[in-house]
């Protein structure tokens, strides 16, 4: 079993928060002070879990800096308090940024157990298997 350091039990943590409070902003018709708590918790949750200087190389790769340029942009689009525009360009970058991460998420959730029986319902099950076998938006 691989072993966790403390640093990374707190990183899981505050980005779990921060997808919660991302839920709660949009819940609350885009209130912009939980969106904006979010996206903090998400990203310093991020560096805890794989690191400072990993978080750094990974968001500011060379084929990775639109992406990027779009996660980012839209965090600041919703601090300038436009979090609807924000939250719609900061997704598109999360997609860009993310989208490779996409088919391993989808095989672990098929493995647990109430979620991977809805995720072989027949209709969802199409839905996912094009996510499952795309290849990573770059």
């Amino acid at each position: 079993m691989i072993e966790i350091s403390d640093f990374q039990k707190i990183g899981v943590g505050l980005t779990g928060f921060g997808v919660f409070f991302l839920f709660l902003g949009i819940m609350f018709f885009f209130d912009k002070g939980l969106l904006a708590i979010g996206n903090i918790l998400f990203l310093v949750g991020l560096s805890f879990v794989i690191g400072l200087e990993r978080t750094f190389k990974f968001f500011f790769q060379q084929h990775k800096l639109k992406a990027t340029a779009f996660f980012i942009g839209g965090m600041l689009i919703v601090l300038i308090g436009w979090p609807l525009i924000g939250m719609c360009v900061e997704t598109y970058g999360f997609f860009l940024l993310f989208g490779g991460f996409l088919p391993v998420a989808i095989n672990f959730l098929r493995r647990v157990p109430v979620i991977g029986t809805l995720l072989n319902l027949p209709g969802i099950s199409s839905l996912v298997a094009r996510f499952e076998d795309r290849n990573p938006m770059v």
